[in-house]
C-alpha cells in the first residue's frame, strides 16, 4: 500500500506538499503550493492503486489521464478548476484549484450548535437556485457528478454561491479497472459494488448503489437528499423507515409545493423523477411567481403591481409621509446626521427608506450573490411593515454562513444616514422619442408595461423576473439602456433583433 506523503515533499518537482486535507476509500487529498505559479495554493487529489501489478498500474495511469482531460474541460465559476493530471512514480494525482471555505455539512453543524435550528424553506429555495445551474451545465456536457453530498458542496470565502467539488467520474473509472480487487468493497461510507460504484450511502439513489448505473436524475436524487438534510438537520439514515421509504416531512415544516418537488426528485425509479435540473428550476420559478401573485391579489397586471413597489413610488410615499424625527433634509430627502440607522429609524417601516434598501441590496449581493434581490423581495412582501432593525435581523438570519451573516449585520448597522446613496426624484418629461431615450425608464409606466408584454411574447413568464431584477439593480437606466439590456437577455439573436425593432416602433409612435 502506498504510504501517506509527508509535509515538505516535492511532487513532480513542482508541487510542495503542505498538509493532508483528507483521506477516503480512493486515496488522499493534500494542500500544496505550486512553485511554478508563485507558490499559489492548490489541491492534489491522489488516487492510490490497491495493487502492485505493473500492468494494472500502467493501465490505470492511461485511464486516469484520459478521464482527467474530461474534467479539465469544465469551466464554471462554481466548480474548482481542474489544473492538471500528474504522475509521480506509481502515484496518480489530479491538481485542482484550492477552495478556502466550509462544506455545507460543516455549515449545518455550526448552525445547529449556534442557532439550534436547520435551514428554512426560503433558504433552501435560494440554495437550490444557486446549485441547479451547475448540474445543468455538467449534464449538458454528458458529465454526471456521481458523488453529491453536503460534504462535496462548499461555501467559499470569495464566492457567495455554492461550489460543487470532488467529482466521482475518475473514481468510478478507476474502480471499474480494479473491479476484481476485493480491497475496494466498502471504505469510509463509499460503497463499491464489485469495485464499480461510486457514491455515498444515504445520498446515492438505488440504481447507483445496486447496479452502478448513473443518470442526470441520479445527481438530482442526491441533491434532494442534501436539501432534506438541510431542512431537518438530520442525517439521511434517520429519515428513512424500515421499508426504505423517505419520511422526512415529519421533521420539517415546508409547503406542499416544495415537498412535491423534493418527493419527485427522490422517486425510486429514475423515470419518475425530474429528468433535468432546468425542469426543477422552471418549477421553482413558477411556484415563486404563483406565490407572489397570491400574496398580492389585484386586478392589475403583474408588471403594474411591480410599479407600485418600485423605488420611485416608495420615494414618493416618503416625501408625502415624512418621518416626524426628520429635522434637516437634503435634496435627496435624507436626514443629514451621523445617528445609527437603529436609533433614527427604530419605528419607521423599512419600505419608506429606499436609499437604505438600495445600499442593503448592494451589500447583500456581496454576500449571497444575485439572489439578494429575491431574498429582499420575499422578506418585504411577507412583512412590509418591518422596521430597519427587524429587517436587518430577518435578512441576517437567512444567510447560511454565521460569519458572513454577522459581517453583513455589522456593516449595515454601522451605516449612518449621511452615507446613504442619493436617490433623486427624476423629473417626468414628455414621451417624445428624444425624452424616452434620455429619461429613466422607471418614470414611464406605460412604456414598461408595453415592454413587459413584448418581452413575455418572446421569452415567456421569465420576462417579469428579468425586467424586475434589471430595474431593481439599475433604477436609473434610461429607456434606451433598458432596451439594450433586455435585448442581451434573449438567447436567439434573431428574436432579440425582432424584439428591439418592435420596441423601437413603440418609441417612435409615442
Amino acid at each position: 500500500m502506498i504510504t501517506e506523503i509527508p509535509a515538505g515533499t516535492l511532487i513532480n518537482n513542482r508541487y510542495l506538499i503542505k498538509k493532508l486535507l483528507g483521506q477516503g476509500g480512493f486515496g488522499r487529498t493534500y494542500l500544496a503550493f505550486d512553485k511554478y505559479r508563485f507558490n499559489e495554493s492548490c489541491v492534489l487529489k491522489e488516487f492510490v492503486p490497491a495493487t502492485n501489478q505493473e500492468n494494472i498500474i500502467l493501465k490505470s495511469k492511461e485511464l486516469f489521464e484520459r478521464e482527467a482531460k474530461v474534467l479539465y474541460q469544465i469551466e464554471h465559476p462554481q466548480i474548482p478548476k481542474f489544473l492538471a493530471s500528474v504522475t509521480d512514480g506509481k502515484r496518480l494525482f489530479i491538481v485542482q484549484e484550492y477552495i478556502d471555505g466550509k462544506t455545507y455539512s460543516q455549515i449545518l453543524q455550526d448552525r445547529l450548535s449556534t442557532k439550534g435550528r436547520p435551514f428554512s424553506e426560503s433558504e433552501v429555495r435560494i440554495w437550490l437556485q444557486g446549485i441547479l445551474p451547475i448540474l445543468e451545465y455538467i449534464h449538458q456536457r454528458k458529465i454526471i457528478h456521481r458523488d453529491i453530498s453536503l460534504d462535496n458542496i462548499m461555501l467559499a470565502e470569495s464566492n457567495p454561491q455554492p461550489i460543487l467539488i470532488d467529482f466521482g467520474v475518475v473514481k468510478e473509472k478507476f474502480t471499474q479497472l480494479l473491479a476484481g480487487n476485493p480491497v475496494n468493497s466498502l471504505n469510509n461510507n463509499h460503497y463499491s459494488l464489485q469495485g464499480s460504484v461510486v457514491g455515498k450511502i444515504g445520498y446515492s439513489p438505488p440504481e447507483q448503489l445496486r447496479l452502478g448505473q448513473c443518470y442526470p436524475s441520479s445527481d438530482l436524487y442526491a441533491l434532494a437528499v442534501c436539501v432534506i438534510v438541510l431542512l431537518t438537520g438530520r442525517m439521511p439514515y434517520l429519515l428513512i423507515d424500515e421499508s426504505l421509504n423517505w419520511q422526512w416531512q415529519r421533521y420539517s415544516n415546508v409547503s406542499r409545493k416544495l415537498a412535491s418537488i423534493l418527493d419527485k426528485m427522490l422517486a425510486e425509479k429514475p423515470s419518475d423523477r425530474f429528468q433535468s435540473a432546468s425542469e426543477i428550476l422552471r418549477e421553482l420559478n413558477h411556484q415563486n411567481q404563483t406565490q407572489n401573485q397570491a400574496q398580492n391579489p389585484s386586478t392589475q397586471s403583474p408588471i403594474n403591481q411591480f410599479f407600485q413597489k418600485s423605488p420611485l413610488k416608495i420615494f414618493q410615499r416618503q416625501k408625502t409621509q415624512p418621518n416626524p424625527q426628520t429635522t434637516n433634509t437634503n435634496s435627496s430627502g435624507f436626514t443629514q446626521n451621523s445617528e445609527s440607522l437603529n436609533q433614527l429609524y427604530s419605528q419607521t417601516p423599512v419600505s419608506l427608506n429606499p436609499g437604505f434598501l438600495e445600499y442593503c441590496q448592494q451589500e447583500l449581493m456581496n454576500v449571497i450573490g444575485p439572489f439578494a434581490t429575491v431574498l429582499m423581495q420575499q422578506t418585504l412582501e411577507t412583512s412590509p411593515n418591518l422596521t430597519v432593525e427587524e429587517f436587518i435581523a430577518a435578512i441576517s438570519d437567512a444567510i447560511p454562513d454565521e460569519k458572513r451573516a454577522q459581517e453583513f449585520k455589522n456593516k449595515i448597522q454601522s451605516l449612518s444616514v449621511s452615507q446613504l446613496p442619493p436617490l433623486k426624484q427624476p423629473a417626468i418629461q414628455t414621451t417624445t422619442q428624444q425624452s424616452l431615450g434620455n429619461t429613466p425608464a422607471i418614470t414611464n409606466p406605460e412604456f414598461l408595461k408595453h415592454c413587459h408584454q413584448e418581452l413575455t411574447s418572446f421569452i415567456g413568464p421569465v420576462a417579469k423576473v428579468i425586467l424586475e431584477d434589471t430595474l431593481a439593480q439599475h433604477p436609473q437606466l434610461t429607456t434606451q439602456e433598458l432596451i439594450d439590456t433586455l435585448v442581451s437577455e434573449i438567447p436567439s439573436q434573431e428574436r432579440a433583433q425582432e424584439f428591439k425593432q418592435s420596441i423601437g416602433k413603440y418609441v417612435i409612435s409615442n
